[in-house]
């Protein structure tokens, strides 16, 4: 099917509502728990919740894709360097038996992009 220019503003305001209830949802979802946890100060327990979009892989992507990446990257990456690197260094000092776990390094992943002065 050929995209005519009311197809493709279709599109886009499709997707700006999709956005926005989506956003609008997750704002009121964030406040309610807020809400709830706030009733009693003195409960130490807390549920956390981390909403990222995931790794998307389109045939065609835009910049805010691969802002969205990027960010799914260094996460990944702080989560790689505090679950796996900085734990095994810890075994390694503490003289502990335990599995080696391999992992991926994402670190040329994020050069790529923000390390300075050749990331683009």
């Amino acid at each position: 099917q050929a995209l005519d220019s009311r197809n493709i503003n279709n599109s886009i305001c499709r997707d700006a509502i999709a956005k926005a209830l989506y956003s609008t949802l997750f704002s009121w979802l964030v406040a309610r728990i807020n809400q709830i946890v706030r009733a009693n100060i003195n409960v130490e327990n807390s549920i956390a919740i981390l909403d990222i979009f995931g790794f998307e892989n389109f045939s065609l992507n835009s910049f805010e894709q691969l802002c969205i990446n990027y960010a799914n990257e260094a996460l990944q990456f702080y989560f790689n360097r505090h679950v796996f690197k900085l734990e095994q260094e810890e075994y390694i000092k503490e003289k502990l038996s335990w599995k080696r776990i391999e992992f991926t390094d994402n670190t040329d992943c994020l050069d790529l992009i923000a390390k300075k002065p050749h990331g683009i």
